[in-house]
């Protein structure tokens, strides 16, 4: 037996946790930039905002239904979902992360010292929400499908407790044939498209075609999925909380501006503090880049002005990690890309070809790599993660973001508080 555990519009739960008096009113969380509406709670699906509406097109609804209105606070809610998932550890040995608000959890086992897995789950749930404020679905299927169609069927039919066990074939069989097919995990917008031109209407029916036709149709993959709907499991575990994840093969980092600017010196500082991040990033996978790519990018919403959408990639000379390193060949391919008759509104960095630092090709006629580079940049990294990111920096970064001072900083109007990763936004009793 699988469970999936899903937390209840957990960005606008975030901000409820120490906010109580938002419980029972609409509240929706912002995109990057304060863009377009990204989550939003029951109350905010009820009076008709629709998931990614731009958020100047709602105004008029946010002031009628008195909405409460958050830009994202990815501090926090990172933090509050590794609490979360801290506390599902608590019950079961084996959690895996599936995204920022959801964990599959393995109940393998545990029927012999659980038979009843829906009063389990209910304890989970109410440890849950008190030990982090919390709300919580979950799911609980022979199957990682079914247990994710099972907490899908908990919210769609608003189950009192939270809590879908699809514990015999009966069950899960009146489940599925009431369960439309385009909603199954797996199943996007083309392949609802195939399932509609076939007749193919509820996730029953499709447990009904043959082998031989899902194979075809749906490729291997789409069998799996079919057999996770019969109940064989067939998905490998990703992610489990605790285990060692696989390098990235690419690092990115990129924002979009609060305003056009067409100032280098601006540029420069957001291009340099990206460079920061991935460096960062890149040593704590123990790898090192051989390409390094920087891109700049107009307002495409903005025809009547000057319009570029450029990017340029460079082989360094020798795979590193090193900040100081990647900063001096990102800035020299922004000095080539920038057009200072352009507005620019987003400019990013990435690093490819990822090797293992420890297994770097180095350059035959250079001079043997300096040990105090790698002492130096590993003191920034651990006084970083003692005293809170971007603490220490390159002087090219200009003020943090986190200072509020930079000037390349996107639009945040209706940020919360860091309540937990910020000493000066504890709440006071």
């Amino acid at each position: 037996m699988y469970a999936l555990v899903d937390c209840n519009s957990f960005y606008a739960s975030c901000e409820r946790v120490f906010n109580p008096k938002l419980n029972g009113r609409p509240v929706v969380v912002l995109s990057n930039n304060d863009g377009c509406v990204i989550a939003r709670s029951d109350e905010a699906k009820a009076v008709g905002i629709a998931m990614g509406a731009p958020f100047f097109q709602i105004h008029n609804l946010v002031k009628q239904h008195d909405v409460a209105v958050y830009s994202s606070n990815y501090a926090l809610y990172g933090d509050m979902s590794d609490r979360v998932m801290q506390t599902l550890a608590h019950f079961v040995a084996e959690v895996e992360v599936y995204s920022i608000d959801e964990a599959f959890m393995s109940l393998s086992g545990y029927e012999r010292t659980q038979p009843d897995l829906a009063q389990f789950a209910q304890q989970l749930r109410q440890t849950v929400k008190q030990w982090t404020g919390i709300p919580v679905s979950i799911g609980i299927g022979p199957t990682r499908t079914l247990a994710k169609l099972a907490n899908q069927w908990v919210k769609q039919q608003k189950i009192s407790g939270g809590v879908c066990w699809l514990q015999n074939p009966d069950q899960i069989g009146q489940v599925l044939n009431a369960f439309a097919v385009n909603n199954v995990w797996g199943i996007g917008r083309q392949y609802g498209k195939l399932m509609e031109r076939h007749g193919i209407q509820t996730a029953g029916d499709l447990t009904r075609q043959t082998d031989d036709w899902v194979r075809r149709t749906m490729t291997v993959d789409g069998l799996r999925l079919v057999m996770e709907l019969r109940g064989v499991s067939c998905r490998e575990p990703e992610n489990r909380l605790g285990d060692a994840h696989d390098p990235k093969k690419a690092i990115a980092c990129s924002r979009s501006f609060g305003k056009p600017t067409n100032e280098y010196a601006i540029l420069s500082e957001a291009v340099a503090t990206f460079v920061g991040r991935v460096g960062r990033k890149l040593r704590a996978q123990q790898s090192a880049a051989n390409l390094l790519t920087v891109f700049i990018r107009t307002n495409k919403h903005r025809p009547d002005l000057p319009q570029q959408q450029a990017h340029r990639t460079i082989t360094l000379p020798v795979a590193t990690n090193h900040t100081p390193d990647l900063l001096e060949s990102a800035l020299h391919l922004l000095k080539s890309l920038w057009l200072p008759e352009h507005l620019y509104m987003k400019a990013g960095v990435m690093v490819s070809g990822l090797v293992p630092e420890g297994s770097c090709q180095t350059d035959l006629f250079a001079s043997p790599p300096d040990p105090r580079r790698a002492r130096l940049m590993n003191l920034m990294d651990e006084l970083n993660g003692s005293m809170g990111l971007e603490t220490v920096r390159l002087a090219a970064e200009g003020p943090s973001q986190r200072s509020g001072k930079a000037r390349w900083d996107g639009r945040r109007d209706h940020l919360s508080a860091q309540f937990t990763t910020r000493w000066s936004d504890l709440l006071t009793v």
